[in-house]
């Protein structure tokens, strides 16, 4: 569903982790990001992928991966989400979905017959020069940090 593509400038954006800080594309500068847009907090699917990501964590940082999640949810619902199961990693409480909208991930989705507005699970991994290296819009929740190393072998 996004117009992103590999090769295009990551498109900036200005929101709220899980503790209220402000947080920036502009703060990963220099470093690699794996940016992951998940539909909703403490849901199996999106468990499954944030479990995943945080089972792998060591391995992604090790390669030079910082991870950061981004979801509609709000601050507090993060913080339950990640003291629940121990992530390692913030999570952007993008509640007016601004960031979710400048990335082309929230929009008209189908489940069971019925169409809805929602995001779009997608990753995007972003370079030291703030340029997308990689897209991914068919995660595989399980194990979506194979799919992330295995692109970067």
């Amino acid at each position: 569903m996004t117009h992103l593509k590999e090769g295009d400038a990551a498109p900036d954006f200005n929101s709220v982790n899980e503790l209220g800080e402000a947080v920036q594309l502009a703060d990963f500068k220099g470093r690699k990001l794996v940016l992951f847009f998940y539909p909703k907090d403490n849901t199996p699917g999106c468990t499954t992928e944030a479990c995943n990501l945080r089972d792998n964590y060591d391995v992604l940082r090790e390669k030079g991966f910082e991870l950061l999640g981004v979801s509609a949810d709000s601050e507090k619902k993060h913080q339950n989400f990640i003291k629940k199961f121990d992530f390692q990693f913030h999570l952007l409480a993008d509640t007016e979905k601004e960031v979710l909208n400048a990335y082309g991930v929230w929009g008209p989705k189908t489940f069971m017959g019925r169409t809805f507005d929602g995001i779009h699970r997608t990753t995007f991994v972003i370079d030291e020069e703030g340029t997308i290296a990689k897209v991914f819009t068919k995660v595989k929740t399980k194990e979506h940090s194979k799919q992330i190393l295995d692109a970067f072998a």
